[in-house]
Formats: structure tokens, sequence, C-alpha cells
């Protein structure tokens, strides 16, 4: 799995040596002249990315040696799961001496494959680890497996219903306790944001909510946005923007697999899970521009843009998530193009109303190179979502700053008293680069997974 194979399982392995370019004329030394004649021949010059199989005398591979950027690169090995000939590879020290456990969570994550509607194009290549370094990384290979392959699923195969199925199966994996509110349930138990915002879909809206742990234990909450497809409502999307829109329940796969994690790794919390679940449809019931919502919070809302729905239903969930007073709450959510305007693909805005949770949730990320840019709550800003009518209006007709008005509206829903924090995620690669494929991906997850693990065991040993 991962294309990763148990080192005592391993025979034969083919060994694969890292080199850089100023590090090759040594490694080639050390190889000998026909490893050094071949690199010549095939000018392999250990341009970071580039492979030379070097042959033995019966023409079989002896060695691989594979240029890298840096021998930190946790992506270093990524592209090769797919690239190199299908069998069994093991480090060599003859060159750059990678991390074991780095270099194969890398490796993993070039080894993903979306089967679900085709067959593996081929099976990749086989990284040979110890025993103990396969159990260290697995958990987070299969996270983010979990949220490429919810973020790639259709919508047709990944509505409302399925996502909360989702959290259930999660659940009952891990004896935790699963609840629902479906449709007119939603109403009914004053969640009529997500309501609303669902209505128009043939598919009912709903709210799935998973509990597990320990009542003396420090209550996080993780809320994800799950808004399974995303026409913009009555102000409709192009066809451009909504070619992708599969992919705007990119917050919820990113809170169940951090969920996941959290559960494995059995951190001394008592958990919450909410994934507030719509379509935002277009029907003659549609929500419509100009309407004024009462919020779960009692805060009215005016609807300037109903594609700006995330924001919608995740207020009414973060509210819910306030009432029990918790340690922590952190959302997810493909919420803002400005965002993508502002930091590109790659970097997930970061918000908090704690800057110490920020700096701590930034330096994870760059130890486990998985990097997040902190955004402010700039508090000017809240009069660019202001309302003649409501308390405050969904989104606004300025086209500054849009990620922040955003994060500053889901703030008026959670007291200062409760930390808080918010990721604002592409949840996708436009185009495959190595460890990355083109697709839904994971953004964030291990910096945030990161985070959790050293506050609540530190608050646990304390």
């Amino acid at each position: 799995m991962h294309g990763l194979i148990e080192a005592r399982r391993a025979a034969k392995a083919i060994p694969l040596t890292a080199v850089d370019k100023p590090s090759l004329r040594r490694v080639l030394a050390k190889l000998g002249k026909s490893a050094a004649h071949w690199a010549a021949a095939t000018q392999f010059a250990g341009e970071p990315g580039s492979v030379c199989l070097v042959p033995d005398a019966q023409g079989a591979i002896k060695r691989v040696l594979a240029g890298v950027q840096s021998a930190t690169d946790l992506y270093a090995l990524a592209g090769l799961p797919l690239k190199l000939p299908q069998g069994n590879y093991r480090l060599d020290d003859t060159g750059l001496a990678l991390d074991p456990e780095r270099a194969a969570l890398g490796w993993g994550l070039g080894a993903y494959q979306f089967t679900r509607y085709r067959k593996a194009l081929r099976a990749p290549a086989r990284l040979a680890v110890e025993t103990s370094i396969q159990r260290a990384i697995e958990a987070r290979l299969d996270a983010t497996q979990c949220v490429r392959d919810l973020v790639n699923t259709p919508t047709e195969d990944m509505g409302p219903a399925e996502l909360a199925a989702q959290v259930r199966a999660l659940a009952e994996t891990h004896q935790a306790k699963f609840h629902e509110w479906v449709g007119d349930a939603l109403l009914a138990n004053n969640f009529p944001t997500i309501h609303a915002v669902g209505r128009a879909s043939h598919r009912a809206p709903r709210l799935a909510e998973l509990s597990w742990g320990d009542a003396k234990h420090p209550h996080l909450v993780i809320v994800g946005k799950g808004v399974c497809f995303d026409t913009g409502g009555l102000d409709l999307k192009s066809a451009d923007g909504m070619r992708w829109m599969k992919k705007d329940m990119g917050g919820a796969a990113h809170a169940i697999a951090l969920t996941e994690l959290v559960l494995r790794a059995q951190l001394p919390l008592r958990l919450t899970l909410l994934v507030p679940a719509v379509e935002n449809a277009v029907a003659g019931n549609a929500l419509r521009p100009g309407e004024v919502i009462r919020t779960r919070a009692g805060i009215t809302v005016e609807i300037d843009n109903t594609d700006a729905e995330g924001r919608l239903v995740l207020c009414d969930a973060l509210a819910y998530a306030a009432e029990s007073k918790p340690d922590l709450i952190v959302d997810f959510a493909t919420l803002t193009g400005a965002a993508r305007v502002a930091l590109g693909p790659d970097l997930p805005a970061l918000f908090s109303n704690r800057e110490e949770l920020a700096h701590k949730t930034l330096a994870c990320g760059r130890s486990e190179q998985d990097p997040l840019w902190h955004m402010p709550l700039w508090a000017p800003y809240r009069s660019l979502i202001d309302s003649r009518i409501a308390d405050l209006a969904n989104a606004g007709p300025s086209k500054h700053a849009g990620a922040i008005t955003a994060a500053l509206y889901l703030e008026r829903f959670v007291p200062q008293t409760i930390p808080w924090m918010h990721l604002d995620v592409y949840a996708w690669n436009d185009a495959d680069k190595p460890g990355r494929p083109a697709g839904g991906e994971a953004l964030g997850l291990r910096a945030f997974f990161a985070m959790l693990g050293e506050r609540y065991r530190a608050q646990r040993s304390a």
C-alpha cells in the first residue's frame, strides 16, 4: 500500500542513491568507472527529478541514481514511484543522506492514483522501509488519500448523504457517537442557514456530527465546509467557474481526515466533528439575493450574493460548536477565490483569533513541509460586509480583501473567549507535480495534526 514494502520482505531490492549536482562527481567516484561512464553517456547531471538507471553486466538494473533538489526536501523522491520500473528499491547511503521517514512519506504521496472509475495505470515501484517507519507514516498517508479520494469523487457519488455517510463510517470504526439533522429537521433544530443554502437541491441538506472522547479532556471541535456542488445559486457561476465545483466540499474532506488522524493517535481530547453537507442548487425555492436570515446565533444576515454560501453553512455550525465552550475550534473551507488570488493554489490562508496558535501552526507547517500563510483579521474591513437592514451581509460590493472579509464574517459567530482557527484552502492541484498529482489535495493537514499533537500531548504531560 502507498508504494511501500517492509524491508524484511524486499528481497534483492535495488539500491537507490540520491545525488544533487554538487555531490554527483564524489558519488560517481565511489561507484567506480563503469557507473561514471554510464552517467556521462546518458547525460545524467543530477538535475532534480532526473534518474539514471545503471545496468549490470547482464543489462539488469544494478542501481538507480536520483537527482534531488536537497536532502531535506519531502518530495525529493516523490516522482519516482510512477516513473521507475516496477520492483523494489531501497535507500542507499552512498549519496546524500535522506531522512528515511521523510523520504518514505514523500514516496507514498507520489504513489497515489485515483482508481474509483478506472484501473490504476500501473503498479507503483515500491520503496523498502523498516516496519517502524511504515507505521509512523501510515496514518498521514491514509489521511491524505482520504482527502484526495473524497475531493476527486464527482458529486453524483459524493452528495450530502454520501458525505455524511463518511462521518458515520468514521464514527463506527472508532466507537464514536454519530448524529445528523436532515432536511426540515435543520429548521426544527435551529440550523436555518444550512437549510437555506441546501433547500433548492433534490438532495436534502444535513449536518453530520461525530462525538468522541472523555468529557474530562479538553474539547476540540473540527468543522468542515461540505458544499458538495456549488452552482453559485441564483448568482450563477460561469461554466468555467462551475467546472470543478465538486471540490467545494474540500474543507469537509480535510476535517474528516484530521478527525481520523486524531482518533488513530488517541490524543487526549474530547472531540466533535461537524460537517454541514449541502448542494447549492438552482430551483424555484432557491435562496435569493436580498433575503435576510436569522442565523442560529440570532445574528441576522442579508444575502448579498448566493455564491457566498460557504460562510452561511459554516456560521450555524460554528455557532453550535461555540455553545459547548470548547478549548479550540478549527474550521476548514474552500471558501474564497480571493485567497487563491492572494496566495495561489499551494498556500492556504490561515486566520486565527489567537496569534500564538497561528504562529505554532505555521511552525508546524514549516517542519512538515506543509506550508500555510498567516492572514490578518483586519477589523476595519468589517465595514465591507455591513448591511443596511440586517446585522451584516454575507458579502458586499467591494472586490477588495475577499478572503479577509469572509474570515471576519465567520469570526462574528465565535465568541472571542474561544480560541479559533480558520483555514481557507484550495484542496486541489491544477497540474501534476512530484507527490502532488492533479486533482484533490490535502493542504495544511499535516501542519494542523502536528500542532494538535504538540498542544494536547503537552497539556497531558503538564
